[in-house]
Protein backbone atom coordinates (compact mmCIF):
# COMPACT_ATOMS: atom_id res chain seq x y z
CA UNK A 1 0.00 0.00 0.00
CA UNK A 2 1.38 3.33 -1.18
CA UNK A 3 1.64 5.90 1.40
CA UNK A 4 0.01 9.44 0.26
CA UNK A 5 3.22 11.86 0.34
CA UNK A 6 2.28 15.72 2.82
CA UNK A 7 2.51 17.63 0.12
CA UNK A 8 -0.67 16.15 -1.93
CA UNK A 9 -2.43 16.33 1.94
CA UNK A 10 -1.52 19.63 2.47
CA UNK A 11 -2.99 20.61 -0.84
CA UNK A 12 -6.00 18.93 -0.16
CA UNK A 13 -6.31 21.32 3.15
CA UNK A 14 -5.70 24.32 0.85
CA UNK A 15 -8.97 22.86 -1.56
CA UNK A 16 -10.80 22.56 1.02
CA UNK A 17 -10.36 26.01 2.72
CA UNK A 18 -10.61 27.48 -0.85
CA UNK A 19 -13.99 26.02 -1.36
CA UNK A 20 -16.73 28.46 -2.74
CA UNK A 21 -19.60 25.55 -1.88
CA UNK A 22 -20.88 23.79 0.38
CA UNK A 23 -21.18 20.60 -1.78
CA UNK A 24 -17.39 21.40 -2.96
CA UNK A 25 -15.98 21.55 0.68
CA UNK A 26 -17.66 18.02 1.67
CA UNK A 27 -16.14 16.14 -1.35
CA UNK A 28 -12.73 17.85 -1.26
CA UNK A 29 -13.31 17.07 3.19
CA UNK A 30 -14.01 13.65 2.33
CA UNK A 31 -10.93 13.27 0.03
CA UNK A 32 -8.64 14.21 2.94
CA UNK A 33 -10.39 12.35 5.62
CA UNK A 34 -9.95 8.96 3.54
CA UNK A 35 -6.26 10.23 2.35
CA UNK A 36 -5.42 10.35 6.01
CA UNK A 37 -6.55 7.07 7.12
CA UNK A 38 -5.27 5.43 4.44
CA UNK A 39 -1.97 7.09 5.84
CA UNK A 40 -2.29 5.84 9.59
CA UNK A 41 -2.79 2.15 8.27
CA UNK A 42 0.75 2.49 6.30
CA UNK A 43 2.33 3.42 9.06
CA UNK A 44 0.33 1.26 11.41
CA UNK A 45 1.56 -1.73 8.50
CA UNK A 46 5.06 -0.54 8.94
CA UNK A 47 5.21 -0.52 12.80
CA UNK A 48 4.13 -3.98 12.91
CA UNK A 49 6.57 -5.24 10.28
CA UNK A 50 9.48 -3.58 12.35
CA UNK A 51 8.01 -5.27 15.36
CA UNK A 52 6.99 -2.33 17.52
CA UNK A 53 4.16 -2.84 20.26
CA UNK A 54 1.08 -1.01 19.63
CA UNK A 55 1.20 2.07 21.35
CA UNK A 56 -1.67 1.97 24.62
CA UNK A 57 -4.41 4.43 24.62
CA UNK A 58 -4.13 7.22 27.44
CA UNK A 59 -7.40 7.01 30.00
CA UNK A 60 -8.72 8.51 32.55
CA UNK A 61 -7.91 5.27 34.28
CA UNK A 62 -4.42 4.39 33.45
CA UNK A 63 -3.37 8.05 33.60
CA UNK A 64 -4.98 8.44 37.28
CA UNK A 65 -3.36 10.79 40.23
CA UNK A 66 -1.41 8.25 42.48
CA UNK A 67 -2.86 7.47 45.83
CA UNK A 68 -0.70 5.89 48.56
CA UNK A 69 -4.14 3.75 49.43
CA UNK A 70 -4.60 1.94 46.60
CA UNK A 71 -4.26 -1.51 47.51
CA UNK A 72 -2.10 -3.44 44.94
CA UNK A 73 -2.12 -7.65 44.77
CA UNK A 74 1.08 -7.10 44.12
CA UNK A 75 2.50 -5.07 47.09
CA UNK A 76 5.77 -6.09 48.50
CA UNK A 77 5.34 -4.24 51.25
CA UNK A 78 4.37 -6.53 54.25
CA UNK A 79 3.85 -4.02 56.97
CA UNK A 80 0.83 -2.58 54.73
CA UNK A 81 -0.60 -5.71 53.75
CA UNK A 82 -0.72 -6.52 57.60
CA UNK A 83 -1.94 -3.17 58.27
CA UNK A 84 -4.92 -3.17 55.62
CA UNK A 85 -5.80 -7.20 57.08
CA UNK A 86 -5.76 -6.25 60.64
CA UNK A 87 -8.11 -3.08 59.39
CA UNK A 88 -10.43 -5.53 57.75
CA UNK A 89 -10.28 -8.24 60.58
CA UNK A 90 -11.20 -5.56 62.97
CA UNK A 91 -13.57 -3.37 61.11
CA UNK A 92 -17.51 -3.20 61.66
CA UNK A 93 -18.74 -5.71 59.04
CA UNK A 94 -15.54 -8.41 60.10
CA UNK A 95 -18.63 -10.50 61.77
CA UNK A 96 -20.72 -10.30 58.77
CA UNK A 97 -17.49 -12.33 56.41
CA UNK A 98 -16.81 -14.37 59.54
CA UNK A 99 -20.38 -15.28 59.03
CA UNK A 100 -21.37 -14.84 62.23
CA UNK A 101 -25.07 -13.33 61.65
CA UNK A 102 -27.17 -13.34 58.59
CA UNK A 103 -28.08 -9.89 57.09
CA UNK A 104 -31.41 -8.31 57.87
CA UNK A 105 -32.50 -5.35 55.92
CA UNK A 106 -34.67 -2.60 56.82
CA UNK A 107 -35.64 -0.47 53.82
CA UNK A 108 -37.60 2.71 54.04
CA UNK A 109 -38.37 6.39 53.11
CA UNK A 110 -37.16 9.60 53.65
CA UNK A 111 -40.78 11.49 53.25
CA UNK A 112 -44.06 10.19 54.68
CA UNK A 113 -45.59 10.42 50.96
CA UNK A 114 -43.12 8.85 48.68
CA UNK A 115 -43.85 8.44 44.84
CA UNK A 116 -44.95 5.94 42.49
CA UNK A 117 -41.80 5.15 41.47
CA UNK A 118 -39.77 5.27 44.46
CA UNK A 119 -42.48 2.91 45.72
CA UNK A 120 -41.58 0.80 43.04
CA UNK A 121 -37.81 1.58 43.03
CA UNK A 122 -37.66 0.15 46.98
CA UNK A 123 -39.84 -2.98 45.97
CA UNK A 124 -37.06 -3.94 43.58
CA UNK A 125 -34.47 -3.40 45.81
CA UNK A 126 -37.08 -5.70 48.25
CA UNK A 127 -37.23 -8.59 45.79
CA UNK A 128 -33.35 -8.53 44.87
CA UNK A 129 -31.99 -8.29 48.44
CA UNK A 130 -32.43 -11.34 50.78
CA UNK A 131 -34.17 -11.38 54.19
CA UNK A 132 -35.23 -7.71 53.01
CA UNK A 133 -38.72 -5.38 53.96
CA UNK A 134 -39.92 -2.26 53.59
CA UNK A 135 -41.26 -0.17 56.35
CA UNK A 136 -43.41 3.16 55.61
CA UNK A 137 -42.35 5.77 58.30
CA UNK A 138 -45.02 7.61 58.60
CA UNK A 139 -43.53 10.50 60.23
CA UNK A 140 -41.43 9.14 62.24
CA UNK A 141 -37.68 10.30 63.14
CA UNK A 142 -35.62 8.26 61.23
CA UNK A 143 -33.20 7.75 65.27
CA UNK A 144 -36.22 6.05 66.70
CA UNK A 145 -36.74 3.70 63.73
CA UNK A 146 -32.77 2.68 64.11
CA UNK A 147 -33.24 2.28 67.77
CA UNK A 148 -36.73 -0.34 66.69
CA UNK A 149 -34.11 -1.85 63.61
CA UNK A 150 -31.84 -2.74 66.53
CA UNK A 151 -34.35 -4.12 69.03
CA UNK A 152 -35.64 -6.30 66.24
CA UNK A 153 -32.52 -7.68 65.27
CA UNK A 154 -31.91 -5.59 61.58
CA UNK A 155 -28.52 -5.99 60.78
CA UNK A 156 -28.76 -2.87 58.24
CA UNK A 157 -31.56 -0.27 57.08
CA UNK A 158 -31.34 1.56 53.86
CA UNK A 159 -33.32 4.84 53.09
CA UNK A 160 -34.36 6.24 49.56
CA UNK A 161 -34.17 10.19 49.51
CA UNK A 162 -36.22 11.59 46.37
CA UNK A 163 -36.73 15.22 44.71
CA UNK A 164 -39.50 16.21 42.55
CA UNK A 165 -41.09 12.59 42.78
CA UNK A 166 -37.89 10.93 41.31
CA UNK A 167 -35.31 9.02 44.08
CA UNK A 168 -32.12 10.92 43.90
CA UNK A 169 -30.44 9.81 47.24
CA UNK A 170 -29.54 6.90 49.51
CA UNK A 171 -28.48 6.31 52.81
CA UNK A 172 -26.77 2.84 53.78
CA UNK A 173 -26.85 2.43 57.82
CA UNK A 174 -24.96 -0.54 59.40
CA UNK A 175 -26.60 -1.39 62.92
CA UNK A 176 -25.84 -1.64 65.33
CA UNK A 177 -22.87 0.48 65.35
CA UNK A 178 -22.56 2.14 61.84
CA UNK A 179 -20.36 3.79 59.76
CA UNK A 180 -23.27 4.83 57.60
CA UNK A 181 -23.06 6.28 53.99
CA UNK A 182 -24.64 8.92 52.16
CA UNK A 183 -24.44 8.10 48.01
CA UNK A 184 -26.02 10.44 45.43
CA UNK A 185 -28.23 8.19 43.20
CA UNK A 186 -29.25 8.68 39.72
CA UNK A 187 -30.31 7.38 36.43
CA UNK A 188 -32.97 4.72 38.17
CA UNK A 189 -34.72 1.88 36.21
CA UNK A 190 -37.22 0.19 37.71
CA UNK A 191 -37.97 -3.38 36.41
CA UNK A 192 -41.08 -2.00 35.00
CA UNK A 193 -39.35 0.27 32.94
CA UNK A 194 -37.35 -2.70 31.41
CA UNK A 195 -40.20 -4.12 30.58
CA UNK A 196 -39.17 -7.12 32.89
CA UNK A 197 -41.85 -9.10 35.23
CA UNK A 198 -41.19 -9.40 39.41
CA UNK A 199 -42.46 -12.76 38.77
CA UNK A 200 -38.94 -13.97 36.66
CA UNK A 201 -36.81 -12.61 39.60
CA UNK A 202 -36.34 -16.30 41.96
CA UNK A 203 -35.70 -15.98 45.61
CA UNK A 204 -32.62 -17.59 45.07
CA UNK A 205 -29.42 -15.88 47.39
CA UNK A 206 -27.71 -14.10 44.52
CA UNK A 207 -24.22 -13.92 44.22
CA UNK A 208 -22.34 -10.83 44.46
CA UNK A 209 -19.66 -9.22 42.55
CA UNK A 210 -17.63 -6.07 43.71
CA UNK A 211 -15.70 -4.77 40.60
CA UNK A 212 -12.88 -1.98 40.60
CA UNK A 213 -12.78 -0.50 44.17
CA UNK A 214 -8.99 -0.24 44.78
CA UNK A 215 -8.27 1.93 47.39
CA UNK A 216 -8.88 1.74 51.55
CA UNK A 217 -11.74 3.77 51.07
CA UNK A 218 -13.58 2.04 48.00
CA UNK A 219 -12.16 -1.53 50.00
CA UNK A 220 -14.71 -0.12 52.93
CA UNK A 221 -17.67 0.89 50.47
CA UNK A 222 -17.14 -2.25 48.78
CA UNK A 223 -17.44 -4.47 51.98
CA UNK A 224 -20.23 -2.29 53.59
CA UNK A 225 -22.45 -2.51 49.86
CA UNK A 226 -21.63 -6.75 50.23
CA UNK A 227 -22.71 -6.89 54.05
CA UNK A 228 -26.66 -6.62 52.28
CA UNK A 229 -26.61 -9.65 50.68
CA UNK A 230 -26.09 -12.89 52.37
CA UNK A 231 -22.57 -14.42 52.28
CA UNK A 232 -24.00 -17.80 51.24
CA UNK A 233 -25.17 -17.59 47.12
CA UNK A 234 -27.85 -20.32 46.08
CA UNK A 235 -26.07 -20.71 42.66
CA UNK A 236 -28.93 -22.60 41.52
CA UNK A 237 -30.85 -19.44 41.06
CA UNK A 238 -28.12 -18.39 38.44
CA UNK A 239 -28.60 -14.70 39.87
CA UNK A 240 -25.76 -12.36 39.99
CA UNK A 241 -25.87 -8.50 41.15
CA UNK A 242 -22.81 -6.53 40.57
CA UNK A 243 -21.90 -3.06 42.19
CA UNK A 244 -18.81 -1.55 39.53
CA UNK A 245 -17.03 1.08 40.19
CA UNK A 246 -15.67 3.10 37.58
CA UNK A 247 -14.49 6.88 37.73
CA UNK A 248 -15.75 6.61 41.50
CA UNK A 249 -19.34 6.38 40.17
CA UNK A 250 -21.05 2.55 41.37
CA UNK A 251 -23.16 1.11 38.63
CA UNK A 252 -25.32 -1.40 39.90
CA UNK A 253 -26.85 -4.09 37.80
CA UNK A 254 -28.80 -7.36 38.62
CA UNK A 255 -28.49 -10.53 35.33
CA UNK A 256 -29.71 -14.19 35.54
CA UNK A 257 -27.34 -16.09 33.52
CA UNK A 258 -28.52 -18.81 31.08
CA UNK A 259 -26.82 -21.79 29.76
CA UNK A 260 -26.82 -23.06 26.39
CA UNK A 261 -27.80 -26.89 25.87
CA UNK A 262 -23.45 -27.60 25.75
CA UNK A 263 -23.11 -26.02 28.91
CA UNK A 264 -20.06 -24.29 27.11
CA UNK A 265 -21.71 -21.04 26.61
CA UNK A 266 -23.48 -18.15 29.21
CA UNK A 267 -26.04 -15.53 27.97
CA UNK A 268 -26.97 -12.54 30.61
CA UNK A 269 -30.47 -11.39 30.89
CA UNK A 270 -30.90 -8.27 32.83
CA UNK A 271 -33.49 -8.92 35.36
CA UNK A 272 -33.32 -4.77 36.83
CA UNK A 273 -33.60 -2.57 38.58
CA UNK A 274 -31.04 -0.57 37.28
CA UNK A 275 -28.98 2.86 38.97
CA UNK A 276 -26.00 4.44 39.43
CA UNK A 277 -24.74 6.13 43.42
CA UNK A 278 -21.83 8.09 44.19
CA UNK A 279 -20.31 8.60 47.36
CA UNK A 280 -21.29 11.64 49.04
CA UNK A 281 -20.24 10.99 52.54
CA UNK A 282 -19.54 8.60 55.24
CA UNK A 283 -20.06 8.84 58.96
CA UNK A 284 -18.82 7.18 62.01
CA UNK A 285 -22.00 5.66 64.22
CA UNK A 286 -25.45 5.66 63.08
CA UNK A 287 -27.34 8.42 61.58
CA UNK A 288 -27.28 11.42 63.02
CA UNK A 289 -27.23 14.82 61.02
CA UNK A 290 -26.30 16.85 64.11
CA UNK A 291 -23.24 15.41 66.21
CA UNK A 292 -22.33 12.92 63.84
CA UNK A 293 -18.39 12.66 63.51
CA UNK A 294 -17.74 12.50 59.41
CA UNK A 295 -15.11 10.16 58.54
CA UNK A 296 -15.00 11.09 55.03
CA UNK A 297 -17.36 13.79 53.11
CA UNK A 298 -16.76 15.90 49.70
CA UNK A 299 -19.67 18.22 50.31
CA UNK A 300 -18.33 21.48 50.79
CA UNK A 301 -14.85 20.91 49.85
CA UNK A 302 -15.36 19.59 45.97
CA UNK A 303 -12.86 22.51 44.62
CA UNK A 304 -10.07 21.11 47.32
CA UNK A 305 -10.82 17.21 46.94
CA UNK A 306 -11.52 17.30 42.90
CA UNK A 307 -7.71 18.99 42.38
CA UNK A 308 -7.63 16.54 38.93
CA UNK A 309 -10.29 14.80 36.46
CA UNK A 310 -7.90 12.26 36.54
CA UNK A 311 -8.04 12.06 40.93
CA UNK A 312 -10.71 9.44 42.35
CA UNK A 313 -11.68 8.15 45.63
CA UNK A 314 -12.96 4.71 45.23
Amino acid sequence: MSHITEAKVEKLEEKAAAAHTIHRKRAVMKDLKKAKKKNKKVARQLRRKCGEKPQVPKTLENTREHDPTVLDENDDNEERLEEVNRDMDTDEFCSYFNCEYEPKVLLTYSTSMPSRKTRRFVKDLTNIIPNSMQFLRNGAAIKKNISKCVANGFSDMIIINEDQKKPNGMIVCHLPAGPTAYFRLSSVKTTKELNMKLDEITSHRPEVILNNFSTRLGNGVARMLGALFHYSPEFKGRRAVTFHNQRDFIFFRHHRYQFDKQGKRAALKEMGPRFTIRLQSIQKGTFDTKFGEFEWIIAGRRHEMETSRRRFFL
